[in-house]
């Protein structure tokens, strides 16, 4: 029993990466008062230039190199619709995710002509796991052995990341002159800017560090859980992350717990594939697997608490002519 609960905590963190690194990317932007609904486009854009860029190069470094620069152009594509052009950040977003839909099958298909994907990258080109220090003297101690060398190590570096990155937002929107001016101009725009501070820029900066973000979380679709890109491998992580995002009520720690929630049922649905429950027999899969988005549609809905978002969020900020 204890060896299952370590396995389906390690599928666990593995499946709450994308996830993880998608929720900070909204944090960054939605804290500025820009709505991103584009998450998925982005991860799915950067999951195929990571793809794409590692298999050309033969480099994991070039895939996550190519992927957050796609994303983050992704992320000025909606950064100038809604934030110069002021269009609705909402329809702006669903048409992110039109274009990258149909951009990475285009692609993919006249590239490599393989029905969409990418062909299947060597070991070489993808991100290994990491086998921290002592990892394998201690996997025969009982308890501890197993946590650590199971659950703790062997995991690739996007992973380690991705939870680094939740301290290091933290610090950066709590604790640092951007993030104070970055959570002022969600709340109070017009605030900002008589402070003689750019609302404009400001936002810019906030949906670029939405495109790194979503960039790293579509190269660990690609290249680090995966062994290439595969069509719509996004596969609404995006959305998911939106919702995990809102159940935070936009707070990194929050987050981070929140996608693991996410990630832990995904586990436990992979985990009981013709599994039998006593006393009600086998479970169709089906049913587990959906759980992730019924807790989505749950959340969204807004039956698990008041998430109450920055005060600007969705309105384009026009400055006012004296």
């Amino acid at each position: 029993m204890y060896e299952t609960i370590i396995l389906i905590l390690d599928s666990t963190v593995r499946l709450s990466v994308p996830l993880l690194f998608a929720c900070l990317a909204g944090l960054y932007s939605e804290r500025s008062g820009v709505v991103d609904i584009g998450l998925e486009g982005k991860m799915l854009g950067g999951a195929f230039a990571a793809g794409a860029a590692a298999y050309v190069t033969g480099s994991a470094w070039a895939g996550l190199g190519a992927a957050v620069i796609v994303s983050i152009m992704l992320a000025l594509i909606h950064g100038f619709a809604s934030i110069t052009q002021r269009g609705n950040q909402v329809v702006t977003g669903v048409a992110i995710n039109f274009l990258a839909a149909g951009l990475t099958i285009l692609l993919g298909q006249a590239w490599f002509k393989q029905g969409g994907r990418t062909p299947q990258l060597e070991h070489s080109a993808r991100f290994g796991e990491i086998t921290l220090p002592f990892a394998d003297s201690v996997k025969d101690v009982p308890y501890i052995g197993l946590l650590y060398s199971e659950l703790i190590s062997g995991h690739n570096i996007l992973v380690y990341l991705s939870f680094l990155a939740v301290p290091f937002t933290w610090w950066v929107i709590f604790r640092t002159r951007f993030g104070l001016r970055l959570r002022a101009v969600g709340e109070s725009p017009a605030a900002v800017d008589t402070a003689g501070i750019s609302v404009t820029w400001l936002r810019y900066r906030a949906v670029i560090m939405c495109g790194v973000f979503t960039g790293f979380a579509g190269t660990y679709l690609a290249i680090g859980q995966s062994a290439g890109f595969i069509k719509d491998m996004s596969a609404g992580k995006g959305f998911i992350a939106l919702a995990a995002l809102i159940f935070a009520k936009w707070q990194p720690k929050n987050a981070m717990f929140a996608c693991l929630l996410f990630g832990f049922l995904d586990a436990v649905a992979i985990r009981m594939q013709g599994q039998e429950i006593p006393g009600i027999g086998e479970v169709p899969v089906q049913i587990f697997q959906a759980m992730p988005y019924i807790l989505t549609v749950i959340l969204l809905a807004g039956f698990v608490g008041r998430a109450i978002p920055p005060k600007a969020s969705g309105i384009p900020y026009v400055k006012e002519r004296t």
